[in-house]
């Protein structure tokens, strides 16, 4: 099961915390890391035991997982590379910017991924599609709406 997912600027301010509580620790930590090094990380003395971390630097944004011993590392990491895909598709090369001004987008498109700790779509097609569906069904209730007063 996924616990958390996080997406941080290189200066350690979080641009999205999902699922569990912020904590502070786990910022300094990924920011100090050399960029040779694993992005596989034990985290149990963060978020408690059967806890792991991954993570992926993209830009100034890095993109963090935390999950259990139940799922994969290499899945979690293809799964925050479906993430950074599917916003990249919404936003055309979607920076920290982006993030900040497009919460409830942000917050729709990983519900639509990820929903209650459990992965519900790895395809950033069929996420794009829902996407448009939601859209679309949006606009038709408010149509239906003002048409009915």
């Amino acid at each position: 099961m996924i616990k958390a997912v996080m997406v941080m600027n290189t200066q350690g301010k979080p641009r999205l915390t999902k699922f569990y509580e912020f904590l502070d620790f786990w910022c300094v930590v990924l920011c100090s890391r050399a960029e040779n090094v694993s992005n596989f990380m034990e985290a149990d003395s963060i978020f408690g035991p059967d806890s792991r971390l991954v993570y992926k630097h993209y830009a100034t944004l890095y993109f963090v997982f935390v999950f259990d011993s139940s799922e994969n590392e290499l899945a979690m990491l293809d799964l925050i590379q479906v993430f950074v895909e599917t916003l990249d598709k919404c936003f055309r090369n979607v920076c920290e910017l982006d993030i900040v001004f497009n919460y409830s987008k942000l917050h729709t498109i990983l519900d639509e991924i990820i929903f209650g700790g459990q992965v519900l779509e790895t395809s950033s097609a069929e996420v794009m599609k829902a996407r448009i569906s939601l859209k679309l069904y949006r606009i038709s209730y408010q149509n239906s709406f003002w048409l009915e007063e």
